[in-house]
C-alpha cells in the first residue's frame, strides 16, 4: 500500500517554522517570515509489543541557507529505528557529554530510499531533507513510552553543525566541536 493511502485519513502533528525556536542557523531570516508548516509528524499508525510506528513527511524547503531539518532530540533509555521511504534523508547525530560538558562525536549519514539507521539512546539527531525539489518520507519504531528531550540541542542554538547550500557549518556556540564523520546508512 502507498504511504500517501495509509496517511490521507489521518490528522499529523505539525511543526511550524516558529516552533523551530532557535535551532535555526539563519535566525535573522526566520524572523522575518511567516509561520510556515515545514514537516508533518503521523504518529502511532501502528501500534505493537510496545512499540510504536510512526511516519514524518518533510517537503522540501530552505530556511534561509540552511536546508529544512527537525527540531532534533534525544532519548535517555530508548533505541529509535528510522527507514527513508521516499526521497533521500541526512541524519546528524552527535554524542554530548553533559557532565563534562563536551560534544564527544558527531556523525552524518546520508540514506535513500530503503536504507535505515538505529539510533541509540542519549544521541541527540535530527534529520534534514536535502533536496531542493523533493519531499522525504520516514519512518520510525519507537517504544511507545519513550520521552524526547529537547534540553541540549536547544541550550547550544541547535546542532553541531548545520546543512546549508554553503555545505556544513559549525554551530558557533559549541566549543571544541569534533570533525564531522561522513557515514552512509545500510539496506533494510
Amino acid at each position: 500500500m502507498k504511504v500517501e493511502k495509509i496517511l490521507e485519513k489521518r490528522i499529523p502533528d505539525v511543526r511550524y517554522l516558529y516552533d523551530m525556536g532557535n535551532v535555526l542557523y539563519d535566525k535573522k531570516w526566520a524572523k522575518k517570515e511567516k509561520n510556515v508548516p515545514l514537516y508533518f509528524m503521523y504518529r502511532g499508525i501502528i501500534k505493537r509489543g510496545g512499540l510504536r510506528y510512526d511516519i514524518t513527511v518533510i517537503p522540501p524547503r530552505l530556511l534561509g541557507k540552511e536546508f529544512v531539518k527537525t527540531k532534533g532530540h534525544r532519548h535517555l533509555k530508548a533505541r529509535e529505528k528510522y527507514t527513508v521511504l521516499k526521497g533521500k534523508a541526512i541524519f546528524l547525530l552527535q554524542k554530548y557529554n553533559e557532565k563534562k560538558d563536551k560534544l564527544e562525536k558527531v556523525i552524518a549519514i546520508g540514506a535513500k530510499k530503503g536504507e535505515s539507521i538505529s539510533i541509540p539512546p542519549l544521541w541527540d539527531h535530527i534529520t534534514i531533507n536535502p533536496c531542493k525539489k523533493f519531499t522525504l518520507v520516514l519512518s520510525n519504531w519507537i517504544p511507545e513510552n519513550a520521552k524526547s528531550d529537547y534540553s541540549i540541542l536547544q541550550k547550544k542554538k541547535g546542532a553541531a553543525y548545520f546543512y546549508t547550500l554553503d555545505g556544513w557549518i559549525k554551530n558557533k556556540n559549541y566549543k571544541d566541536i569534533p570533525k564531522l564523520e561522513i557515514k552512509k546508512a545500510v539496506s533494510k
